[in-house]
């Protein structure tokens, strides 16, 4: 499935990188989403040729209301998502295919991806790649998505009936693929990727990423919080921790605070900040977690470089265990 408009310049790659793959039968469901430039001559022309090209004009929709239209139109079973700035390596849905066919119990399959730009990235981007390229099993997946998306969109297959069920991709001032594995996390789907590189990852200006509200920290924050506010590990009756007193922090976990939840006691280094309160809540030093005869629910949410290196560990060693204890909050 390759939504796109005004592609002109770098379809013609992307197609070649598709068509090229090897493998099971497929077909590309092209939604041209109201493109002013030559593009969807550029599919119409080279559908002419090749019937597994399939080109969809339902006019000016929208990415998600694209997205949406050519998931209606997909005829598999298995949908692989593409960009129409990216590029497959060969073997990718031979490799994702084979990999369903092994695993029934899964729903989503995606794949390590190598970033490429006409400038070069920053170096937080890059170090968001590194992050996700090692984010691999179901297991590893579902204990960090409420640090970052750890999926890159593009790099997706997954099965449609599943997605469908679930309402496909939703509207809303927010980024529509990480809401989606929120959503698929939260309806008890297993997402899982591939330790290999097989999508070259385009990063540059126009990305929407870069220019769309949707795709803001801010829209990033207020989704975390409303899908931490209806995690299961939330509902327990547990105690909850944050990991975080400075400005910043509480600014983002009060997002969460006022869907209802209390926080039992707030973690800082900072000594200056020690024996304070913020919202009734003691401010404590790391190591008075060992403290808690019932084991409290960890949200850390420090987000300054090398900070999970160091806090991980430090709650590992009292017996804390990512995904059930503690999770990091990006």
């Amino acid at each position: 499935m390759l939504p796109f408009r005004d592609a002109e310049r770098t379809l013609e790659e992307c197609l070649d990188s598709v068509l090229s793959q090897l493998g099971p039968s497929f077909e590309v469901v092209a939604v041209d989403d109201g493109s002013q430039d030559r593009s969807s001559e550029l599919v119409a022309r080279r559908g002419h040729y090749d019937p597994r090209l399939r080109l969809m004009q339902p006019g000016k929709v929208g990415l998600v209301q694209a997205l949406n239209h050519g998931l209606h139109h997909c005829r598999s079973s298995l949908v692989a998502r593409m960009d129409a700035d990216d590029r497959m390596f060969p073997g990718r849905l031979s490799q994702q295919y084979s990999y369903f066919l092994e695993h029934r119990d899964v729903d989503l399959v995606a794949c390590q991806v190598v970033l490429f730009a006409d400038e070069a990235p920053g170096e937080g981007f890059q170090e968001y790649i590194r992050w996700q390229n090692n984010c691999l099993t179901p297991e590893e997946i579902a204990a960090e998505i409420y640090w970052e998306s750890p999926l890159a969109h593009p790099s997706v297959m997954f099965r449609r009936e599943r997605v469908a069920a679930l309402g496909g991709y939703r509207e809303g001032a927010f980024p529509e693929d990480y809401e989606l594995w929120l959503r698929m996390h939260q309806a008890g789907c297993r997402m899982t990727k591939l330790p290999t590189p097989l999508l070259a990852w385009r990063d540059g200006p126009t990305r929407l990423t870069r220019t769309d509200p949707r795709y803001a920290r801010d829209a990033f924050d207020r989704l975390r919080a409303e899908y931490l506010a209806r995690d299961p590990r939330l509902q327990q009756g547990r105690a909850l921790i944050i990991w975080g007193a400075g400005r910043r922090t509480r600014r983002r976990a009060e997002l969460l605070l006022r869907q209802g939840f209390q926080v039992a006691a707030w973690i800082d280094v900072d000594p200056n900040k020690l024996g304070g309160r913020h919202a009734g809540a003691e401010v404590m030093a790391p190591h008075r977690l060992a403290e808690w005869t019932e084991r409290p629910l960890v949200l850390v949410y420090v987000t300054s470089r090398g900070a999970r290196e160091s806090i991980a560990p430090l709650l590992e060693s009292m017996g804390y265990r990512r995904g059930a204890d503690y999770f990091m909050v990006g």
